[in-house]
């Protein structure tokens, strides 16, 4: 059989960012579907319409297709690059208050929910996703909030260590809501109920950390 020429198998197969993305797709299905265990690389290969060889090519093990797939998601809980540096107390509760609505909005997401579910319930057989969700995805928002609080400290705004910090708001903003996300016991809050849960959670943050003495410019 004739080997087919690589225009004809582009042409065929679309381009290769546009393969892989409908890789990535068909794993993530597959993966909340089944599980991450029970799901075969030839199921996914299958649903995205490509070879096996296809798949290792342009993203590799299922492992790695675990990562690319969380990895991501968690581009979206990055802090937005135009936020500005907190100077004074109302920028740096503002500036909480945004950041605590993206987090939300984020977080909340009913794919992002499905990839903590999948965590829990893999947990026993196949730990490599926490451990994946934990050094990708939420690592990301905590070294995002961990940056503004150590801005906020170094500008004698807030007083305290950035990480510890940064676990007090993120519990101040979260309170019970991915619980009860997790458990299917609540739905998701409405963007009006999360810019107002993150305001309330920046206000608090604020009285909880009076600026440090001497530290106002």
């Amino acid at each position: 059989m004739a080997v087919k020429s690589a225009p004809k198998r582009r042409k065929e197969g679309g381009d290769e960012a546009a393969v892989r993305e409908r890789i990535l797709e068909a794993a993530f299905a597959a993966f909340m579907k089944n599980g991450y265990g029970a799901t075969s690389t030839l199921e996914i290969a299958t649903r995205a319409r490509v070879s096996k060889r296809e798949l290792y090519a342009l993203v590799g093990t299922k492992e790695e297709m675990l990562v690319a797939c969380i990895t991501e998601r968690a581009h979206r809980l990055e802090a937005p690059a135009d936020l500005p540096e907190p100077r004074d107390r109302d920028t740096l509760g503002k500036l909480l208050a945004a950041f605590g609505t993206q987090l939300l909005r984020e977080v909340t997401d009913p794919a992002v929910v499905g990839v903590f579910r999948l965590a829990i319930a893999e947990a026993p057989h196949a730990p490599e996703v926490a451990r994946v969700l934990d050094s990708i995805g939420r690592a990301t928002s905590r070294d995002a909030l961990r940056k503004i609080m150590t801005q906020a400290c170094t500008s004698g705004l807030a007083d305290g260590h950035p990480a510890e910090l940064s676990q007090q708001f993120a519990a101040l903003l979260f309170g019970d809501v991915m619980m009860g996300l997790l458990l299917r016991t609540t739905k998701r809050p409405a963007q009006e109920e999360m810019d107002t849960r993150a305001r309330s959670a920046a206000t608090a943050f604020l009285q909880l950390h009076p600026e440090r003495p001497g530290g106002s410019r």
